[in-house]
């Protein structure tokens, strides 16, 4: 641990079925196991409750075993025993295998954190350790004191309202500190009860955070972020189910639209753009369970994309080529594998002087140019009318004279009629689907086409694809989190078997792993040029065949 003195820990934990968590930890020590107050939480029936922990001394590690069921550092067994560790070695609990990056800093910095800190503020850990019980009596107290209910926020700006209710509770809350633990600092509890009365509660600071794309309630008292494409549970937390339910209608209420035992889902976007899944009881099981995907306020560029690492210069340079001659384009993907924002940044080389209209279930792109024409699906409203499909507003556009339609994700029965725009003069059209590859993105495409409901040969729609679909790209989000654009293929047409066909154009081969969990890999071109390079140069995109690839 050489560069100063460790201050903290990052620990990366590979989940049974691939999924990657990211906790950070200040301190020198730290806590693994299924207990709520351990640092690093596991879920399993092998796990203890306090099944292992951490600890820094000096230069080195020790790895401490107190379980029934035992743990491996680098596949050596250890059961209740302590041994010496390195920070890049492999340590396996149950089906989690975790590693470890030390943070090192000034010998000043070092300092025990709270128990089950996961780097989060001090005063965040002593507003959460109020009792529920006082939270609650503080909340009808505020209540009754101001009467928010019958408030009429029309005639009171929100300074004004948000003033009045955090005077209410700055006195409320001092006639209970003595019900309080020690040290409690009541200007932030004062806040996160001002953000539960008329605001968000926990998911305040969290839509705040420039650095958290998404936010997981599983419960009231669960909440999972990603940040920089790792998941990691974030110490913020809801007073009870009451107030998750509550502040889920404040987010629906100014929607116009209603969830309710009759109606338990909702799918819709916030005033900032931001995408809202709510799932609530009696079908999740542990208490209302809320997923927002943050709207970006600046979107990302093909600059972005390359710095990033997600795609090197001449893959960009190619498919920003392919998107000026109109090739028509399929990004495919995974969730979350950032389909949607690639769609974003290609459709920002769409000439300024085309027609576009974009179609989607919840509004994401973000179009530059100036001529855009951007159409959201509507759901069946409290009656069950009303309801407006991608479909129907697919079917629509092709009547609205556009020289591009872009779709934000394909994922039905419109299918079919994409691929009629695609072929009839809508050349240069795009959309996402979800795949794990380009030749099941092609099969996916298939399927969903049938879903329209006419009866057509498999060969023939078949041949109907490959004469509409030019290009696949194929991304994907790695273990560690980051995205990455593995495949760029071309569809050149059908085979004698009657299947599409598609060679590949660019590829990107993993070649490792670092000890920091980071996913080592490279991107290549295969020495295919596709059937369409010439497009290339007689729109003056290119000098010569050099610059091609």
């Amino acid at each position: 641990m050489s560069g100063g003195v460790a201050v903290g820990f990052n620990v990366f934990v590979h989940g049974p079925e691939g999924g990657l968590e990211r906790f950070r930890i200040d301190g020198l020590r730290f806590d693994i196991g299924s207990d709520t107050e351990c640092a690093v939480r596991l879920d399993g029936p092998e796990i203890s409750g306090r099944h292992a922990s951490v600890e820094a001394r000096g230069d080195s590690l020790a790895f401490i075993d107190r379980s029934m069921c035992g743990s491996t550092v680098d596949d050596e067994l250890v059961n209740g025993d302590e041994v010496p560790m390195t920070a890049g070695a492999a340590i396996g609990i149950g089906a989690y295998q975790l590693r470890l990056q030390v943070l090192a800093g000034a010998p000043d910095q070092v300092s025990t954190p709270p128990s089950g800190s996961r780097g989060a503020p001090a005063e965040d850990e002593a507003a959460a350790e109020v009792s529920v019980s006082v939270r609650r009596r503080i909340h009808r107290d505020v209540l009754e004191n101001l009467d928010l209910v019958k408030l009429d926020r029309n005639r009171m700006n929100d300074h004004l309202l948000r003033a009045k209710v955090i005077h209410a509770l700055a006195d409320i809350v001092e006639r209970y500190r003595h019900e309080m633990p020690a040290g409690v600092d009541t200007e932030e509890l004062v806040r996160e009860l001002t953000h539960e009365a008329i605001g968000l509660g926990p998911l305040e600071r969290l839509l705040a955070d420039s650095d958290v794309s998404e936010i997981m309630v599983v419960d009231h008292q669960t909440i999972y972020v990603e940040r920089g494409g790792l998941i990691e549970r974030s110490t913020s937390r809801f007073t009870d189910e009451e107030s998750v339910r509550a502040i889920l209608e404040r987010i629906v209420a100014p929607l116009g639209r209603r969830i309710d035992e009759s109606s338990p889902m909702l799918d819709a976007r916030l005033a900032d753009g931001s995408r809202v899944n709510a799932v609530i009881s009696p079908l999740a099981l542990r208490g209302t369970s809320i997923t927002i995907r943050k709207f970006s306020e600046s979107p990302l560029t093909v600059e972005n994309l390359v710095d990033f690492g997600s795609m090197t210069d001449r893959i960009a340079n190619f498919l920003l080529r392919s998107v000026k001659v109109r090739k028509n384009m399929i990004i495919s993907g995974g969730t979350g594998s950032g389909k949607t924002t690639l769609l974003n940044v290609l459709s920002s080389a769409i000439p300024g002087g085309e027609r576009i209209v974009t179609i989607e279930d919840a509004a994401e792109l973000q179009l530059s140019q100036s001529h855009v024409v951007a159409l959201e699906s509507r759901p069946k409203n409290m009656e069950g009318k009303g309801q407006v499909s991608i479909r129907d507003l697919l079917r629509n556009a092709v009547r609205m004279r556009p020289d591009r339609i872009v779709i934000g994700e394909c994922r039905g029965a419109e299918a079919l009629d994409m691929l009629q725009a695609m072929n009839t003069g809508h050349e240069g059209s795009m959309t996402t689907t979800h795949a794990n590859s380009a030749a099941e993105a092609l099969k996916r495409i298939e399927t969903l086409a049938l879903m329209a409901g006419l009866d057509l040969p498999s060969r023939a729609l078949r041949e109907q694809i490959a004469l509409s679909v030019d290009v696949i790209v194929q991304i994907a989000r790695l273990r560690d989190g980051s995205r990455r654009v593995v495949s760029v293929a071309e569809v050149v047409g059908m085979g004698d078997d009657g299947q599409i066909e598609t060679r590949e154009i660019f590829g990107y081969r993993r070649t490792g792993e670092g000890p920091d969990g980071k996913v080592l890999g490279e991107f290549y071109a295969t020495g295919y040029l596709p059937s369409y390079i010439n497009d290339f140069l007689v729109s003056g995109l290119v000098d010569g065949m050099e610059d091609i690839l």
